[in-house]
């Protein structure tokens, strides 16, 4: 084993082997490797969203997981889901958004912050957790090439 380390050193050393980057995924390829925002990914793509956030960004997603659609009352999301209903759909999925990249470290010192749809939404902690509007966050800091993703266990809803 050591031999191959040196070897690998060598060849480094005068060029002869490349070593190529491993590039972190995107938002939304993090989110469907995840495999817990499946729900997330179908509304995306309906929305016409998918590019959106695949682009540069960075952005940060409140990303509600597949069990917090399931709890949008029965026939909610079957109806958003619909082509006539993209827009609301849209204005849904971009509350979610913030632009630029807000780790947890930072997320905690704020009250409110400014969605892509918007509007702000709300922020506060509590007993050392973290509410967006009225949903839990319930793993922060998720790292995409583009932005990071923090975990949220309800769909939040923008005003109407």
């Amino acid at each position: 084993m050591k031999h191959r380390t040196k070897a690998a050193a060598f060849l480094l050393a005068f060029g002869l082997l490349s070593v190529t980057a491993v590039r972190a995924a995107d938002i939304v390829d993090t989110a469907i490797s995840a495999g817990q925002f499946n729900t997330l990914a179908t509304a995306l793509k309906a929305a016409g969203l998918v590019d959106a956030l695949k682009a540069p960004g960075p952005f940060t997603v409140f990303a509600p997981t597949d069990e917090a659609f399931a709890k949008l009352p029965a026939g909610t999301l079957e109806d958003l889901l619909k082509p006539e209903n993209r827009e609301k759909l849209r204005a849904i999925l971009t509350y979610h958004v913030v632009s630029g990249r807000v780790p947890s470290k930072e997320v905690v010192k704020l009250r409110s912050a400014k969605t892509l749809n918007g509007q702000s939404v709300r922020i506060r902690t509590r007993e050392g957790k973290v509410q967006v509007d009225d949903a839990n966050v319930v793993k922060a800091d998720i790292e995409a090439a583009n932005g990071i993703i923090h975990v949220i266990d309800k769909v939040i809803l923008p005003k109407q």
